[in-house]
């Protein structure tokens, strides 16, 4: 409908301008078409004329007046009116409204997408965890903001790639390998000679058993096995690798989220893609040398110092393998890439970016684009959890999982905007109650599966052709609401792919269970009288279509029974 009435404020700005009452090269201002705040004053509304007033220098509910006359006609409309400083409100016809329930029949389970990035190609990284060791609660926030990142752009058109990172090389690798060994050869976290930055958890013990008995473990169609000799250091590290990483997968597969690319950091070195990338740096003349370490003048591209890229020992900083790593991105045809990270990785964006525009390879100043979230604090029983027997130092995201189930765990963690602090409260993740928003929403959705089957046992009749065809009762508030909630999804969709903020379909599947619940108290929907049962049962499944279509784009189940 947002649409629809762009396209007749946009006629009527062209009727106006070739009738002169607006200058003919004026170019119209992006007004909006918006819900006002109350039922009061209509179901949409624009700026548009006080936008043109203040651009065409004249009175804007003068423009607001010449606007209403030079609206064409249509069926979507009821009325017009204009209020304040110059506001154009509508009311949507009846008929309109209904048009709109049958729609989300006709399209099923794509009510809500659209084709807005057909054609177009969009990369998202996320998780990208280094595997040396069980995936944190931190990462599971990042994994559900990627993956449902992913969904909501699919939704939009878009041709998604989901990426995984994994950083296999560098001193956090080295201290995962001699940490396994000192495990093998005998020696635990409180004997002397541990390694002062060895990794301590359980979970070390696990992986150096595995080696010793010579396990073998297949990750993204790669075998390697144990070579048992608790003295060969490099046989322990791609064994421990391997071993972590088909961990950190099952997890992930738990959680419900997966990738079409793994993308291996060590291979940028073995490819020769980070000496290359520093070639064409050197070659372009956005380097220079000083101190003995060779540095980036990211300066000259918006960063708020230069860069050292080699340091004097010969050894590359990491953002160097990161530019060589997004460029391989836009080599891949990425036209949008988003990069979901942890907040404490704020300080490499620019130096990234300032990289990327270093290579001059046409790559837009603001490519890539990054979400970055918050921590995450897990309370139970009023106090703070920290720690996990497996991971040794912090809760596992498979904690979570087996605590509160997968559909609680992702819906917690993606419920808020990903730069605020997010605390999650085990006890009411795992309430069956309606104060837990997850539970909520699933059960209005189980609810609305109920009145088909109650329909059924009573040999009751429901006929949704018959329902679609009954004038919807505006005038009832809660009809009403319900409606518009209905129809405001497929803008909740776009939003959240273009702004890239699925946070904002777990609010509005919470309000619309809300308000399918106000019309649910108010009415009787089995009664005899079947034109009024056939639509109140058609809004209902309406709703539930909905509902379960947004779900399905958090990677959380619409359950039928609960």
């Amino acid at each position: 409908m947002k649409t629809a009435l762009r396209a007749l404020v946009a006629q009527a700005i062209d009727t106006l301008r070739a009738a002169g009452t607006l200058p003919a090269d004026l170019v119209t201002p992006d007004y909006v078409i918006e819900r006002p705040k109350t039922r009061a004053q209509g179901d949409f509304s624009t700026n548009a004329a006080m936008l043109l007033a203040k651009a065409a220098r004249t009175n804007p509910r003068a423009i607001a007046q010449a606007i209403v006359d030079a609206l064409p006609a249509s069926d979507t409309v009821a009325s017009v009116e204009i209020a304040g400083p110059g506001f154009i409100n509508f009311r949507i016809a009846e008929a309109a409204w209904r048009g709109t329930i049958g729609e989300v029949f006709a399209a099923g389970d794509a009510y809500g997408r659209n084709d807005s990035g057909r054609g177009h190609t969009a990369g998202v990284e996320y998780v990208s965890a280094n595997p040396t060791g069980p995936l944190h609660v931190g990462h599971g926030r990042a994994a559900v903001i990627g993956d449902c990142i992913a969904r909501v752009l699919a939704a939009n058109g878009w041709n998604v790639k989901r990426e995984f990172y994994y950083n296999d090389a560098g001193a956090q690798i080295n201290n995962l390998a001699i940490s396994v060994q000192a495990r093998a050869q005998g020696r635990g976290p409180d004997d002397a000679g541990w390694p002062e930055d060895g990794y301590r958890g359980d979970y070390i013990k696990d992986v150096a058993a595995a080696y010793l008995r010579g396990d073998s473990v297949e990750v993204e169609g790669h075998v390697v096995t144990g070579a048992g000799d608790p003295d060969d250091l490099d046989a322990i590290r791609q064994f421990a690798v391997a071993y972590l990483r088909r961990e950190q997968n099952l997890d992930l597969e738990a959680y419900g989220v997966g990738f079409d690319v793994y993308f291996l950091e060590s291979s940028l070195y073995t490819d020769g893609k980070v000496e290359e990338t520093v070639r064409e740096l050197v070659a372009g003349g956005h380097t220079y040398e000083d101190g003995g370490a060779l540095w980036l003048r990211s300066t000259d591209f918006g960063d708020d110092k230069d860069r050292v890229m080699r340091k004097s020992d010969g050894a590359y900083t990491y953002f160097v393998p990161d530019v060589a790593y997004h460029l391989s991105k836009w080599q891949r045809g990425y036209e949008r890439a988003i990069t979901e990270l942890g907040a404490d990785h704020h300080g490499s964006l620019a130096r990234v970016r300032a990289g990327l525009q270093a290579l001059d390879k046409g790559i837009p100043p603001g490519w890539p684009e990054y979400v970055l979230h918050q921590m995450v604090t897990v309370m139970r029983g009023g106090e703070e959890v920290k720690l996990s027997k497996r991971a040794g130092s912090y809760l596992t995201l498979r904690d979570l999982i087996d605590e509160v189930g997968k559909d609680a765990t992702r819906w917690f963690l993606i419920a808020r905007k990903p730069d605020s602090q997010l605390t999650f409260d085990i006890d009411l993740a795992r309430s069956q109650s309606l104060d837990n928003p997850v539970y909520y929403v699933q059960v209005s959705h189980a609810r609305m599966c109920g009145l088909m089957r109650q329909l059924a046992e009573r040999g009751l009749e429901f006929d949704r052709d018959n329902g679609l065809a009954q004038p919807l009762d505006l005038d009832d508030a809660a009809c009403h609401e319900l409606v518009a909630a209905i129809g405001r999804y497929p803008d909740v969709v776009e939003s959240a792919g273009r702004d890239l903020e699925p946070h904002q379909l777990a609010a509005y599947l919470l309000e619309l269970a809300q308000t399918f619940q106000s019309y649910y108290n108010d009415h009787q929907f089995l009664v005899e009288d079947a034109a009024t049962r056939d639509a109140r049962l058609t809004l209902a499944l309406a709703t539930r279509q909905v509902l379960a279509n947004g779900l399905g784009l958090l990677g959380v189940g619409a359950p039928e029974v609960m």
